[in-house]
């Protein structure tokens, strides 16, 4: 039951009273519920009890969740109907081993991919731990650097090849916008725009997907780095990665160097004479940190 308080608080003091409700819920994986701050804490706790729960013992009835927390039935299945909502649960039939009675199974509340994905997981450890792995049974030092420095190539062959189709045939002007276009397909979240004050564009990544990894493994940044060079048939600079503390990952594409499509391994034999007269992609070293 609210109380007479509510109504005489001063504005600061509601917001106040409601940031306190927000922070005692920080941390939590599940998104808060659309309730009044008061409601918001208590709610929010116990939704998450009960996808924890489901995550502890698995696909689960509403009777066993009620009886697991000491809840009801009716509370429960609340709390199931915003979690199916918020795409963190989906109902299934529950499986029968051995002799089904009458009617029809129970029906079990298992958590999604993106249930699973709110609570704690190990991707970015598992993939640098694959890589430290990779360098060292290369033996370390130059070599455990140059064979990663394989695989992050080996990755990006498949995108490199996909993103080719893409932008065949696409006029040179317009392939930094269709590489944005194609990467953000990928999830990269990508734009292009020209660079202030330079003659050239900026292909902006707002998202990484592996920007944790790349922190420790810089050849994955530089992999990506020789494969926008090939693509857009001139060298390229990176300016910032998002592995590297920056906000966005920002490519500098030189407007005057754009070459047409059937030519573009020659800024690279450019770059290798010193012709060119910058950096080749390669020698890049954005995304490394600070020694």
């Amino acid at each position: 039951m609210k109380t007479l308080r509510e109504g005489t608080e001063s504005p600061k003091e509601q917001d106040r009273r409601a940031a306190a409700a927000v922070a005692a819920t920080a941390g939590s994986p599940l998104p808060p519920l659309s309730h009044p701050a008061g409601e918001r804490t208590s709610e929010h706790g116990t939704r998450n009890r009960v996808a924890r729960s489901i995550l502890d013992h698995g696909p689960s009835t509403a009777a066993d969740l009620a009886e697991r927390l000491g809840l009801t039935q009716a509370a429960v299945r609340r709390h199931l109907d915003t979690l199916l909502a918020d795409g963190i649960v989906e109902p299934r039939d529950q499986r029968v081993y051995g002799a089904r009675g009458r009617g029809r199974p129970a029906k079990v509340f298992a958590l999604t991919d993106c249930g699973r994905d709110a609570f704690d997981q190990a991707y970015d450890q598992l993939a640098a731990e694959a890589l430290r792995w990779i360098a060292h049974s290369a033996g370390g030092g130059e070599r455990g650097e140059a064979a990663v420095a394989d695989f992050a190539r080996a990755r990006i062959a498949a995108q490199a090849a996909r993103y080719a189709a893409e932008l065949h045939d696409v006029p040179p002007k317009e392939r930094a916008a269709a590489l944005a276009r194609a990467l953000t397909q990928d999830g990269y979240a990508a734009t292009a725009r020209s660079a202030p004050g330079a003659p050239g564009e900026q292909l902006c990544q707002h998202h990484c997907p592996v920007a944790h990894t790349a922190e420790q493994f810089p050849q994955l940044c530089e992999a990506e780095t020789e494969v926008f060079s090939q693509l857009l048939g001139t060298h390229v600079q990176r300016l910032a990665t998002i592995a590297h503390g920056d906000g966005v990952c920002t490519t500098f594409i030189p407007r005057t160097a754009f070459i047409p499509h059937a030519d573009r391994t020659a800024p690279r034999e450019a770059d290798a004479t010193g012709s060119a007269g910058s950096k080749s992609p390669t020698t890049s070293k954005a995304g490394r940190n600070p020694a």
